[in-house]
């Protein structure tokens, strides 16, 4: 299968490209830099020059390949709105190229929040509607709508922490305030918990479901459901040799909402459904390795 990939030179999709290519397939992985342009082709892949304000390449790319990948999001988290236009602007041209085709488009979001405190949310889930991730949320479910066009959409809510060797994230930043301060530090008691991923285990979901989900599949990328932020801090705080203790959420910038919040999340349906088991180490197992500490 030809795939086009957005977002392949980013830490998702520097996994996810040699997952597809090891599993026979061709990718083409837009790219609007050198370097990213670069990577791809390090990793086997073909090369779209490109953003994705570029709709006229999006659609191009996509109606030239048997099936889409958009991993791209634009992160910036004070322009966030913008960011949900740009992605819904993509999604939409991915529909327009594959309308009637029956190909597979995969787009990606964010695990939800549950609506009730304490839950824990599953693909069917609506999230808060304050949530930071409704707008992902609806999204996502632009891209599902488009099986009653005739593509085989799906999407995958990539947890909070998306973690593996070389990658960062969300826990790379508690680690960089923790080296800021001198205090590995949580919000409140540290109880909120969060869902998390192997980048490779993710990946591998990727896979599965461009080949095998069914239209208008919700999917979670969730290996472990609920990790206490407090336990993540304890590990940081043992390798750093620094006290762990509570901290104001604004000594973690933008982080300090996220922190802030309890948002486990399942994966019951997608393991049943596409036979996907996580088989890499567990968030804390991975961070305690220590390879995020050097």
């Amino acid at each position: 299968m030809r795939v086009f990939v957005t977002g392949a030179s980013g830490w998702v999709g520097s996994a996810v490209v040699p997952e597809l290519i090891s599993a026979g397939h061709q990718v083409v992985g837009l790219a609007r830099s050198d370097a990213s342009a670069a990577a791809i082709e390090a990793a086997g892949g073909a090369v779209v020059r490109g953003g994705l304000d570029d709709l006229d390449v999006l659609k191009s790319a996509a109606a030239e390949a048997d099936g889409v990948i958009h991993l791209a999001f634009v992160h910036d988290f004070a322009q966030f709105d913008t960011s949900i236009g740009t992605d819904a602007r993509a999604i939409e041209a991915f529909g327009e190229a594959l309308q009637g085709t029956g190909k597979p488009l995969v787009v990606t979001s964010g695990t939800p929040i549950a609506a009730q405190p304490g839950q824990v949310a599953t693909e069917s889930e609506e999230p808060a509607p304050d949530s930071p991730a409704a707008g992902r949320h609806a999204n996502a479910k632009l891209a599902l709508a488009l099986a009653e066009r005739g593509v085989r959409s799906s999407v995958v809510g990539l947890p909070r922490s998306v973690y593996g060797e070389g990658g960062t994230g969300f826990v790379g930043r508690m680690v960089a305030v923790a080296r800021d301060t001198g205090i590995s530090g949580y919000v409140g008691d540290g109880s909120q918990r969060w869902p998390a991923v192997h980048v490779k285990d993710a990946a591998h979901l990727y896979r599965l479901a461009l080949e095998h989900a069914p239209g208008a599949s919700m999917l979670h990328a969730v290996g472990d459901e609920a990790v206490p932020i407090r336990e993540i801090a304890e590990v940081i705080g043992k390798h750093l040799n620094l006290p762990v203790e509570s901290v104001p959420a604004d000594e973690f910038g933008f982080l300090g909402a996220i922190l802030s919040v309890d948002q486990p999340a399942s994966a019951t349906i997608t393991r049943e459904l596409l036979d996907w088991i996580p088989i890499q180490p567990g968030l804390l197992e991975d961070l305690d390795s220590g390879h995020a500490f050097t």
